[in-house]
């Protein structure tokens, strides 16, 4: 069996992608091998877009024998980094399902390298020290129709730029006095290789390497070089990096490295309803409008988690949006269709009411109770049953009763029949009203030869509802969630102008079937009528648990797929 036999993935390549990869292996590219890597910056938490780079290139690096997928920091920037940033990818990352084994990197550990291989740049006459300010050189860096002009810095002597340059890493200039740029082409129709700046001057510690260096790359610098160093064959980016491609193959091919990892672009995810640009996830942050990276309106993994998506599901989403090389745009729905996928055959199905109102079985004997069986899990027979209990005094959702019914309402109203789920039949027979005229109480009598649900006279039910004995009830807040803009694609300036108020509504005074008591947060559950729910366990104390909304049961964009829509 040859090398490329061997190393051919399992299954035909579904996308461009894989495609590029697998011919590579096949004709014996970079040796046969496959070294992807994921390189975010630690200025951040990661969110779902990340979620597809993730997969995309951890997920390659498990179709091969022998490859390997880096996790490397791009910690170039240290005004904007922290090791909470960084605490916060390893955990997600692991979260999602891959590890990166011993391939853990920083871009600060080759700040030395770096720097020597930008020496090597200034003494093949490819490099020169600026004194413009940013100002300047973006006036002459020209538009996309007309060519840059060249600075009057630009053929000043190799060994002027030697100095200068070992004199910035001294400490010798303020921050802004000077740059290194590269000497490529200020005339060609690629405004990226207009002389791009290499390195800048910022006396600012850095985490992990302290107070040691004054001058830090750029991501355009370090991004080939890091590939380079380690060895990386395939270096996925997002498709705005397209344009950076040849200043990336020109680095490697003017330092003649000898490692030459090639660029492959890909659309980015855009999800709708929400937004996933870094920059203004922190202004979300620090303006107070979520509470914090890990709030489950956010888009971020963390935030996911904590509404209860199951990493799984997450996953999944990223295998049916796929890879594309054209950005667009996807429905929100998509996700959720992928969280409900996941949670139905596994949730246990519990009961619980968000808006209580209370309901009295006046034929019911005061003081006693009884357990009803109920069913765990409809979609999984080996789940088996549990025993819930029941008595005189239940609660019952607010919606599920009303005095003066609409047309087509077949839930509770006077003289109207419903099934208590699991349990009996109930009619009602009347209400008790406070003060103000408010009902608080339904009163009804149930029948006695229906207990398991059914009427011995096999009389037809039109509605079901779910209760919760008030004897026995848990008490907890549910927080239920909704988009976090009230449209689609908040571009533009006024983008927090679509901010939805109603984002978040937390409902206080829950009643919950006691098996909720011991509720886990590793487990998902399906209240019953209402969604999926997971305890949260930031905000959950022993005494007061706090269950969030992860997805309603109503799924949108599996009737679109039904229909032939999507």
């Amino acid at each position: 069996m040859s090398r490329s036999d061997r190393n051919a993935p399992p299954t035909p390549p579904p996308d461009f992608i894989r495609q590029i990869v697998a011919a590579d292996v096949a004709n014996g590219k970079h040796g046969g091998r496959v070294v992807t890597r994921f390189p975010p910056e630690p200025n951040g938490y990661l969110h779902i877009g990340h979620a597809k780079a993730i997969c995309l290139n951890f997920g390659l690096a498990t179709e091969y024998p022998g490859a390997a997928c880096h996790l490397r920091y791009d910690d170039t920037n240290p005004g904007k980094e922290s090791p909470e940033y960084v605490a916060a990818i390893e955990r997600d990352v692991r979260w999602l399902g891959f590890d990166w084994g011993g391939n853990l990197f920083h871009a600060s550990d080759y700040f030395e390298q770096l720097y020597g291989y930008a020496v090597r740049l200034i003494e093949l006459g490819k490099a020169y020290v600026d004194e413009s300010s940013s100002d300047e050189i973006r006036a002459r860096r020209g538009t996309l129709t007309s060519p840059g002009t060249d600075g009057p810095n630009r053929d000043r002597p190799i060994a002027e730029s030697l100095d200068l340059f070992a004199r910035m890493r001294a400490g010798t200039f303020p921050d802004g006095a000077c740059v290194l740029r590269a000497k490529i082409d200020m005339a060609s129709p690629n405004l990226t290789m207009r002389d791009p700046v290499l390195y800048r001057i910022r006396h600012q510690p850095h985490h992990r390497t302290g107070d040691r260096w004054c001058i830090y790359p750029t991501y355009d610098f370090t991004h080939p070089l890091s590939d380079a160093i380690e060895a990386v064959t395939h270096s996925l980016c997002s498709l705005e990096f397209a344009d950076h491609r040849p200043f990336y193959d020109w680095l490697l091919e003017t330092l003649a490295t000898p490692n030459r990892p090639q660029q492959i672009e890909f659309a980015r995810l855009n999800v709708g309803y929400t937004v996933l640009s870094k920059r203004r996830l922190h202004q979300l942050v620090a303006a107070g409008h979520v509470d914090g990276w890990d709030d489950p309106r956010m888009p971020t993994l963390s935030g996911l988690r904590r509404r209860g998506y199951p990493p799984e599901a997450i996953r999944s989403f990223c295998e049916m949006i796929g890879v594309a090389r054209k950005d667009n745009r996807v429905d929100v729905a998509m996700l959720e269709h992928a969280a409900r996928e996941h949670l139905n055959p596994r949730s246990p199905r519990v009961m619980a009411v968000l808006r209580p109102l209370r309901l009295v079985i006046e034929n019911y004997p005061e003081g006693a109770s009884e357990d009803f069986d109920a069913v765990n899990n409809p979609e999984d027979p080996s789940a088996g049953t549990r025993r819930v209990p029941f008595s005189r005094v239940l609660y019952i959702e607010e919606d599920d009763f009303r005095e003066d019914p609409p047309p087509k309402y077949f839930r509770l109203s006077p003289g109207q029949e419903v099934r208590l789920r699991w349990a009996c039949v109930v009619r009602c027979t009347g209400v008790v009203k406070d003060d103000a005229g408010r009902i608080v109480e339904v009163r009804c009598t149930y029948d006695e030869a229906s207990r398991g649900g059914n009427p011995a006279d096999g009389r037809k039910i039109k509605a079901t509802i779910h209760w919760v004995s008030a004897a026995h009830a848990i008490e907890a807040e549910a927080r239920l969630y909704d988009r976090l803009f009230l449209v689609d694609d908040p571009a533009g300036d006024d983008w927090l102008e679509h901010l939805n108020p109603a984002s978040c509504e937390r409902l206080r005074g829950c009643k919950l079937e006691p098996s909720l008591a011991t509720a886990n947060v590793r487990e998902r559950y399906q209240f019953e009528r209402l969604g999926y729910f997971c305890l949260d366990e930031t905000a959950s104390t022993p005494a007061a648990p706090v269950f969030n909304r992860t997805v309603t049961l109503r799924d949108a964009w599996a009737r679109v797929q039904k229909a032939g829509l999507a």
